[in-house]
């Protein structure tokens, strides 16, 4: 790692966070330009992975509140401390109307790529990691270099992700995000409440990074209550 990035990457992981990767963006990137017209030079995406930062969150006051949106609350608090004295500034996944594209700047910070249930999949972790936000510098800051895998869905040849689903809201034709809410809102839909998404759980990649059953929970009860 170049000595600034690393700082960077100790100081998120020390905050409850994982560096994610980073990128000079190019006009196609639709990174937004600073709010005086300075071009942004540099973009480092910020998130979980696994279940290995959740501890952090889990004893945050965001969560324990009571408030609503208590993991954006305390993604931006972290990240905008973050980015504070190193002249960066915050973009997050609920900033809009209208939205920035995360998953193509995930897709230029690291190597993921899109899975057949349209989420982004990682050759380690699998479907389990979030971006949970980003810091925009004006500078160009070194990066380390990027290292490309390989799409780890096109070596699957049984895809299971997409027969997993009890209610046949993912199907290689795309996905129904309403027939999804309301069978995880039923009685029949309890186990995918509880312990996540069926169709997430079968695939094989990053199996061991599962979430833990109340990190799974936390963010099927924020599905339901879109």
């Amino acid at each position: 790692m170049t000595p600034e990035f690393d700082r960077l990457c100790r100081d998120a992981t020390a905050a409850g966070l994982a560096c994610r990767g980073g990128f000079h963006p190019v006009p196609e990137d639709g990174v937004p330009d600073f709010p005086d017209g300075a071009r942004t030079g540099t973009v480092v995406l910020f998130g979980f992975v696994g279940s290995d930062q959740w501890p952090e969150f889990g004893a945050a006051p965001e969560y324990a509140d009571g408030g609503s949106n208590a993991l954006d609350r305390w993604s931006r608090r972290v990240i905008d401390a973050l980015g504070a004295g190193r002249g960066a500034r915050g973009l997050y996944p609920s900033d809009g109307p209208p939205w920035w594209p995360f998953q193509r700047w995930a897709m230029r910070a690291e190597s993921v790529h899109r899975s057949p249930l349209g989420i982004l999949i990682h050759p380690r972790y699998g479907l389990w990691h979030a971006y949970r936000g980003a810091l925009a510098w004006r500078d160009r800051l070194d990066l380390p270099p990027r290292v490309d895998e390989p799409h780890p869905c096109v070596a699957c040849q049984d895809k299971p992700c997409l027969g997993a689903c009890p209610v046949a809201a993912v199907t290689p034709q795309g996905y129904d995000h309403g027939i999804c809410a309301e069978h995880v809102a039923s009685v029949a839909g309890a186990d995918c409440l509880t312990a996540g998404c069926r169709a997430r759980r079968a695939c094989p990649v990053g199996a061991a990074h599962r979430y833990r059953p109340d990190q799974a929970e936390f963010h099927m009860r924020a599905f339901i209550r879109r």
